[in-house]
């Protein structure tokens, strides 16, 4: 190499010098304040989800109607319902609303109905135009219902124990508008399996813990309950008729406040539901949440977009310095350091929420989340609709 040359490279990688150090300085502030957000998040959930509640009811339990909405779910329901009828609970109904079903679903729950009175069948023949099916069919439920206190899961959830109505009635208390509980999936081999556990683990951790620090802000209608009275006063679904989907999440954002809600947890209080069998139909079912999302009050999506924003920024600027080779031993103690704070974190809240996942796994699955939420979160953000399977 001539010695020109030499000197026109040096020459050039002195002038570069300073932008390539302001650029890694600047991913350094942007990487370490990330990962301190992320920390305080997660002291701050560890100590909302492991938070002791005391139940609040101490007279004679409240009256419950048990809701589901079903279409085409003979199968499940026969599963479902003799587990719902086995609950050790004094006074309560199951109030099941055949959405149009094409097989036996209305039949099975008819003839059910004559034998036990505790079985209620209302049947949707027809949905009005430009109404969504799911929350047509709670509303008519919940018209139909004869107690005060709708208790509300899907047709292919079970519960763990036969005290499940028990376990969410003791927060009915006569201050509650809201109680909000865990509804875990099956345990099933493989990794998808493995990742929708923990997705959804990682989900109750937020909703339930944040409401316990004072910010509820969803709720999953597979174990969720609110007061009939509440959702006819404030007209039902009339503000969410615009939106597919949100009949659970987006109702609770729109109606909860920090004094309404209760949050039960413990093993008795379990709903299992069954997973998805395969990557895209879990797509399809994550995008539908996230996009509920956008509707979400806006505190909540602000600390929801500090939450997750900060959470893909220490990963993708951490990623970056260590391709660099910049303070790489130390990026990566910190990255280590984060992921066994959230392994921490996991293991506490499956102790406290009474489900068993390998904390072990969480590293792992922190990364691959990383990639989940990225390739949803903008789909869903940047989407005007959303298709809602029936």
């Amino acid at each position: 190499m001539r010695c020109g040359e030499v000197l026109s490279r040096t020459k050039s990688t002195l002038i570069f010098a300073p932008v390539i150090q302001s650029g890694l300085s600047f991913l350094v502030i942007v990487f370490l304040a990330s990962l301190i957000i992320q920390l305080v998040f997660f002291a701050l959930l560890l100590w909302g989800i492991t938070r002791k509640n005391t139940p609040t009811v101490t007279d004679e339990p409240p009256p419950v109607t048990v809701l589901v909405c079903a279409h085409d779910a003979e199968e499940n329901l026969r599963k479902l319902i003799p587990r719902l009828l086995q609950q050790e609970y004094p006074n309560f109904e199951v109030v099941v609303v055949d959405d149009r079903s094409n097989d036996a679903t209305y039949d099975f729950i008819r003839e059910l109905s004559e034998t036990d009175k505790r079985v209620k069948v209302v049947r949707v023949e027809h949905l009005p135009n430009h109404v969504n099916a799911k929350k047509y069919a709670i509303t008519l439920g919940i018209k139909a219902a004869a107690n005060e206190w709708i208790l509300l899961t899907d047709a292919d959830c079970i519960p763990q124990s036969s005290g499940w109505i028990t376990a969410m009635s003791r927060y009915m208390d006569a201050g509650a508008q809201f109680v909000l509980g865990f509804s875990p999936y099956e345990k099933q081999p493989g990794l998808l399996n493995l990742f929708i556990r923990f997705e959804t683990l990682f989900t109750a951790i937020q909703y339930m813990g944040f409401a316990n620090l004072g910010m509820p802000y969803m709720g999953v209608g597979r174990n969720l309950a609110y007061r009939k009275s509440w959702f006819l006063a404030n007209k039902g679904f009339n503000t969410l008729l615009n939106v597919t989907g949100g009949d659970d999440d987006l109702y609770v954002n729109r109606h909860v406040t920090r004094s309404t809600v209760r949050v039960c947890a413990g093993e008795a209080s379990l709903v299992y539901s069954k997973p998805k069998q395969s990557l895209g139909a879990f797509f399809a079912q994550k995008k539908r949440h996230l996009y509920a999302g956008k509707k979400y009050r806006l505190p909540h999506k602000l600390v929801l977009a500090l939450f997750m924003g900060s959470y893909g920024l220490t990963w993708l600027t951490g990623l970056l310095l260590l391709g660099t080779n910049f303070a790489s031993m130390q990026v990566a103690a910190l990255l280590a350091f984060r992921s066994i704070s959230l392994a921490w974190l996991v293991h506490r809240a499956a102790v406290k929420l009474a489900v068993s996942f390998a904390a072990y796994a969480v590293p792992f699955l922190d990364i691959l989340f990383v990639f989940y939420y990225l390739s949803t979160a903008p789909v869903a953000l940047f989407s005007k609709r959303v298709k809602w399977t029936n």
